[in-house]
């Protein structure tokens, strides 16, 4: 918010050596905290709507410090010009900070370790987000006047965007700090709560008998305590989508509370139990057990947005305000990334249950074997 801060000074102060680039920038920005009541509930995604109130309340609360700090200072002290600095104009410092600084090298003092701080850098900050960026900023650190280059790292034809990529962010972030999102985004993931009672009625959904997700043995605790996942200053929060797919701590709590066999569990190591890429660590049954949970949890997250992804699209070719068809967007892609994780699991118990089969095949033809044999 510092950086915020001086841009809205520079914005008061007549005569700014900055105001050609001030005047240019968005009057208005398309992120969540100038949504209407309306539209913010459209989001349908409670860790957003949290995040959207949380920078709110951080707004009016920064707008009474900010009067406390400027009420009794002369005009000529006034750092912006004796302007009412409320939480509309800093809302929209904020948003011109999130949406368009960058995080580079600040040269420390006492040839201390170099620091990142926000900047905006004119011109630079026109060029639009990809994943599959054409170019890249590059910092010239060595020379007494440090530069910010962007260089082309493809051959970039005329009326083609230059493109920039701001990180591997989620739409969460993106909506938050730059007002779009990204359909089919990569990074893009739902958070929810380890809940045993929740994880119990999954695994009941998905036919899994007797879980004990909400009653755990103690040596399952004592895993459950190392993933952070039990305990006081447990860190309940886990997700489904992303690169990972299921994170890696819930995949593991899964395999172990499914599991019966304490020796067999304490074989693997933290590491290869969260690790989806480890294929049935525990087991064949073990896995398709976990997965079906998993399947059955992404069901009912599904259940709780109130719209499906085709009331959604119809609401979409009605004629809505930017701001309600960004909200629109927003959780439709939500949507689409839980299905997207099923039909990834699915596939996976299928194959695994081919396997299971061929491996019973192959258990009853040797113990054939062995019993015509005797």
């Amino acid at each position: 918010m510092r950086l915020g801060l001086k841009l809205l000074r520079e914005r008061a102060t007549v005569g700014s050596f900055w105001w050609p680039y001030i005047s240019n920038l968005p009057e208005a920005f398309s992120v969540p905290i100038f949504f209407s009541g309306e539209d913010i509930k459209n989001l349908q995604y409670a860790p957003l709507l949290h995040q959207v109130n949380k920078r709110c309340r951080f707004l009016l609360d920064f707008e009474k410090e900010i009067k406390r700090v400027v009420e009794n200072l002369a005009p000529e002290n006034h750092p912006f010009g004796g302007q009412d600095v409320n939480a509309s104009f800093l809302g929209w410092a904020m948003s011109a900070v999130s949406s368009r600084a960058f995080r580079l090298h600040n040269k420390a003092l006492l040839d201390g370790p170099l620091t990142d701080i926000p900047m905006l850098l004119p011109l630079i900050d026109m060029c639009n987000h990809s994943f599959h960026p054409n170019a890249q900023i590059v910092q010239e650190q060595d020379s007494k006047d440090p530069k910010m280059l962007v260089v082309a790292e493809a051959q970039i034809e005329k009326n083609t965007p230059v493109t920039l990529n701001y990180g591997c962010l989620n739409n969460d972030l993106l909506l938050l700090d730059y007002g779009f999102v990204i359909p089919s985004n990569p990074y893009d993931h739902v958070e929810l709560k380890y809940d045993g009672v929740l994880l119990d009625a999954a695994s009941m959904a998905a036919g899994v008998s007797s879980p004990i997700f909400s009653s755990p043995n103690q040596w399952q605790q004592q895993i459950l305590s190392q993933l952070n996942l039990h305990g006081d200053d447990a860190l309940l929060k886990v997700t489904l989508g992303g690169p990972e797919l299921i994170d890696g701590r819930l995949i593991a709590a899964l395999r172990v509370l499914l599991a019966s066999d304490k020796e067999a569990v304490l074989k693997h190591d933290l590491n290869t139990l969260q690790s989806l890429s480890v294929e049935a660590p525990l087991g064949v049954s073990n896995e398709i057990a976990a997965l079906r949970s998993v399947i059955a949890l992404c069901v009912i997250v599904l259940g709780h947005f109130p719209t499906k992804i085709m009331e959604d699209e119809l609401l979409l070719r009605e004629n809505v305000s930017s701001l309600t068809k960004l909200a629109i967007e927003f959780r439709i892609e939500k949507k689409s990334m839980i299905i997207n994780v099923m039909k990834d699991l699915t596939h996976r118990v299928k194959m695994l249950s081919k396997e299971k089969v061929s491996v019973q095949v192959i258990e009853l033809c040797t113990g054939s074997y062995f019993w015509s044999s005797k």
